[in-house]
């Protein structure tokens, strides 16, 4: 046996991958991180920009645990490389847009890669059997172990004894009767176990940390698809779906409006690349307006967009519709009223 085992852990910034490096840490192995960065992510984003959001942390969870933990951690963008898992899923979708069983071998795979390439030993998740209906049953999570290619070397923790023995455990690197058996979607075990190990601050229990596990963020991507007419994206796409009210009227356009001051000025930062419009006589949202839209459509859009200003009930609004040529129209019009907004425009 080499003089010092090492691990690497995929941190989430959630509960339980924390829970699942203390248990093996506290055998005396030397414990990495690595967090995936797949632009997907909830952490730190929204949060930042909201301030319905102002009371909570502003910071990047998975860093957090790290520090919390005193490990190292390193942050690995895989934007571009984890299209093919978002767009073609060999195991499906769960219940919205998330590809679960892909995702999660396609990062313990390169969790695997990672491990060879820097000498490390096995590699550590924070996964329970029968928390995620996809990813983390008993009869996919060998296939997550399988078709990383990790094998034996991967380590659940906080499951292990439901699962067979693992190399690390075999080898006698780690003690297999210091390792759990959670189960199921409860949080009371790991809330226990924080507590023991004096953890009195965590992300919220379940780590949820996807946006592609959010119905109406999917429905945001679907329609994206759709109208794009092939399964695409760029990072900025991502993005702006996770900011604003969108709504789509019809097939040429759709329109993002900003539903305060932050989400406003996130989106100013795009306004070089889509069609806007700026309320000139009251207060209101900068909106985006996407696609295609036709004289008509631009005066639809400037109606929605005095309808989520505080001109909302007057007679005449005044905007400025900004075109991608830079060309301006100054338009007056009258707000929608929200009974005449058809709810399957909004996204």
């Amino acid at each position: 046996m080499q003089d010092k085992i090492k691990a690497v852990a995929l941190i989430s910034g959630g509960l339980d991958s924390m829970l699942a490096v203390k248990v093996i840490q506290d055998q005396g192995i030397h414990v990495e991180g690595i967090n995936f960065y797949t632009g997907f992510c909830v952490e730190g984003h929204t949060h930042a920009i909201r301030s319905k959001d102002k009371a909570k942390p502003k910071r990047n969870n998975a860093l957090w645990v790290a520090e919390q933990l005193g490990i190292k951690l390193h942050i690995i963008d895989i934007v571009e490389d984890y299209k093919d898992v978002v767009i073609n899923p060999k195991h499906g979708y769960g219940a919205n847009m998330n590809p679960c069983l892909d995702c999660k071998i396609f990062m313990v795979n390169r969790a695997r890669t990672w491990m060879e390439e820097n000498n490390f030993d096995f590699i550590i998740t924070g996964e329970v059997m029968g928390q995620r209906p996809m990813s983390q049953r008993k009869e996919t999570m060998p296939k997550v172990a399988q078709q990383s290619g990790a094998f034996d070397r991967l380590v659940r923790p906080l499951c292990a004894k439901n699962l067979p023995e693992t190399l690390p455990e075999k080898e006698g690197w780690i003690d297999r009767d210091k390792l759990h058996n959670i189960t199921g979607r409860g949080r009371k075990p790991q809330i226990s176990m924080a507590k023991d190990f004096g953890f009195n601050d965590f992300a919220q229990p379940a780590g949820g940390c996807c946006f592609l596990t959010d119905k109406a963020y999917s429905n945001k991507l679907d329609d994206l698809w759709k109208n794009r007419g092939e399964k695409r994206y760029e990072l900025d796409d991502i993005m702006l779906l996770k900011v604003g009210r969108h709504l789509r009227p019809n097939e040429r356009f759709k329109i993002m409006v900003g539903r305060e001051e932050g989400e406003n000025n996130y989106l100013e930062g795009y306004t070089y690349a889509f069609s806007h419009i700026r309320p000139l006589d009251y207060t209101g949202p900068l909106v985006l307006v996407d696609g295609a839209p036709n004289a008509e459509d631009l005066r639809l859009a400037a109606r929605l967009a005095a309808r989520f200003g505080s001109g909302r009930d007057a007679e005449q609004v005044q905007v400025e519709v900004t075109q991608l040529d830079g060309s301006r129209i100054a338009m007056h019009v009258k707000p929608m009223p929200v009974a005449d907004i058809p709810l399957e425009w909004y996204l």
